[in-house]
């Protein structure tokens, strides 16, 4: 038995310790506990690492490192460790995100080594809904996309990304695992959009799901229908199936400074409970 503070890559033989610290804090760990639950720690089906940090003998804090460094109830010594770890194996990863704190922290660690980033999101809310509000009605409109409406979505998909993130999900391979992506989450049915004569109007993924709770990402309105209130009533169809058919527990998160947004989710149910916070590379 492990009697002192120590970090490890962890084995499969480890997937109940590591869901136990995932299951923990069900909203914040979404994303990550979902991939878990699907491919477990074997790294080439979770797509990266798994390493974890213990206190005599007992597994407490984890950090996926993977295409995202993801800190997962990481306490300062476990940053600590983490950002150690880092450094030695070099930076491999396009983003670290994760809770605000934790995040700050290793990004304060790691940037000496791995500065500068392309850009740093420091306070993004974190916002949770458990029922929606009366007060928006769900665009009858907004479904769930079929597999054969790939090509309508990928436009869309794309433009979203770009926006989002500063670069197109293009570059590099051409898309493949962009595509892939998408593909997947229209393949599992959490995959939805508002379709007017063949071009899409509005589109939200549910990115993350597991029985205690999802994490609805990638919320677009084409450009020339912004401003009408489609984000409200969109986003409050996607919530209505989420709650209904995935996960008790609806999350998500949003850039500080994009206050029509904050203030659209706040209207159709959403609340801040806490934040995330991003480094791009």
């Amino acid at each position: 038995m492990l009697t002192q503070t120590t970090t490890r890559v962890l084995e499969p033989s480890d997937l109940g310790a590591a869901l136990a610290v995932l299951e923990s804090e069900p909203v914040a760990n979404a994303f990550v506990t979902s991939r878990v639950q699907i491919a477990g720690l074997d790294p080439w089906r979770l797509g990266g690492e798994m390493w974890g940090w213990y206190a005599d003998g007992r597994l407490r804090s984890l950090c996926y490192s993977g295409a995202n460094l993801v800190p997962i109830c990481a306490t300062p010594e476990a940053v600590r460790a983490f950002a150690d770890r880092a450094r030695r194996a070099g930076r491999r990863c396009s983003s670290i995100v994760g809770p605000a704190e934790p995040t700050a922290q290793l990004w304060r660690l790691l940037e000496p080594g791995w500065g500068p980033a392309r850009e740093v999101r420091a306070n993004q809310p974190l916002m949770v809904t458990e029922s929606p509000s009366a007060d928006v009605t769900p665009d009858p409109l907004v479904r769930r996309i079929r597999k054969d409406e790939m090509d309508v979505l990928m436009p869309a998909c794309v433009a979203m990304f770009t926006e989002e993130v500063g670069i197109s999900p293009l570059a590099g391979d051409g898309g493949l695992l962009y595509q892939a992506r998408v593909a997947e989450l229209i393949g599992a049915g959490r995959s939805f959009a508002r379709i007017d004569d063949g071009k899409v109007v509005f589109k939200a993924e549910i990115g993350a799901a597991t029985p205690q709770a999802c994490q609805i990402q990638g919320v677009w309105v084409a450009p020339e229908h912004r401003g009408r209130g489609l984000s409200e009533t969109g986003m409050a169809a996607v919530l209505r199936y989420a709650l209904a058919d995935v996960a008790p527990v609806v999350s998500l998160y949003v850039n500080d400074y994009n206050t029509p947004a904050r203030r659209s989710y706040v209207r159709v149910g959403f609340k801040e409970t806490g934040a995330f916070m991003s480094v791009l590379f």
